[in-house]
Parts: C-alpha cells; structure tokens; sequence
C-alpha cells in the first residue's frame, strides 16, 4: 500500500531543473542581446519598464567585453519579471519572421501594383482608409513611377509609393482605423 503522502506527490509537478533554469536565463539573455542590437528608434516603440530600457541604453554604449557580459546578465535578471513575448514578436517582425507582418508587406505591394494600373480605384481605397492621406503626391509619384519605367531608370518614385503606404498604414493601426480588417 502507498502512503498517503506519496500520492499528494505524485499530483505536483516536478519544479525545472537547475539546468532547464539556465537555459530559460540564457534565452533572455539571448534575447537582450538582440534588444540591444534593435535600432534605438524601434527600441522606443516597445512598451517595457524603464529600468530595462536604460539597461539596454547602457548596454550598447558599452565597449568592453566584460561590462558588456555582466550588462548582459542584469539585462537578463531584469527580464525575468516580465512577458518576453512581446519583445520575441517585435525581434520577428523586424526580421521578417511574423506571418502577420508578411501578410502587411503583401497587402501593400498590392495596393502599390492596384495604384500604378488603376489610380482612380486605388486612390478611392485608399482615402477611405486614411482619411490624411495626400492623394496629390500620390499622384505625382505615380506619374513619375511610370515616367521612370518608361525610360528604364531606377524606380526612386516606385519605391517612394511603397514608403508612403508603409507610413499611412503604420499611422492607421496607431489611431485604431479599420485597415488591417482588409
């Protein structure tokens, strides 16, 4: 017969191991070094406490090795008290890896393409998404997108349009318009 305190035993689950442990603090780790590698205007964006954030300030001013290892490390211990999730998506939507911002790119390139063989119906979608947006230069672009490819230059304008929509959309979903239910 098993002892009463043996079966409550059995319904805990095993605390992680001392190595499992390690592992989960050098994933934050991990994971501040490439905090410290973003672009200090992506850092801004990223909602976090503000000992972290000066902790990465200093972590990428810093030059030597060690400092920078021990930076590292409290960076580390700092995010061990909060959700890292937000910081992974941010990492793989910066690096391409989100399927969301994949689909955000696509989405664009097309409005892009409906821009350059349909301005009337493009810039009609477009208006009615971002009520800012400034159709004239879109416009102006478009005519000198097509001028461009007309004369087999560098498509400067094309890429132009792209940037625009880019930021239009950027500025929607901050607002909270409806353009990503598209």
């Amino acid at each position: 017969m098993i002892p009463v305190d043996t079966l409550d035993d059995l319904d805990k689950p095993e605390p992680p191991s001392k190595s499992q442990k390690k592992r989960d603090m050098t994933a934050l780790q991990d994971l501040g070094q490439q905090l410290v590698e973003l672009p200090a205007d992506r850092l801004a964006k990223l909602e976090m406490p503000d000992a972290l954030r000066i902790a990465l300030r200093d972590a990428q001013r810093f030059t030597k090795n060690e400092a920078r290892r021990r930076q590292m490390q409290y960076i580390g211990k700092l995010m061990r008290s909060i959700d890292p999730a937000p910081f992974q998506a941010a990492i793989d939507a910066l690096a391409g890896i989100s399927a969301i911002e994949n689909a955000k790119q696509h989405r664009l390139e097309r409005l892009r393409s409906q821009l350059m063989e349909d301005e009337a119906a493009a810039l009609a979608e477009i208006a009615a998404t971002h009520a800012g947006a400034d159709l004239q230069h879109l416009r102006q672009l478009r005519r000198n997108a097509l001028k461009e490819r007309e004369l087999a230059k560098p498509p400067r304008a094309f890429r132009e349009i792209f940037r625009i929509l880019r930021e239009l959309d950027e500025t929607g979903e901050e607002t909270g318009s409806p353009s990503e239910e598209n």
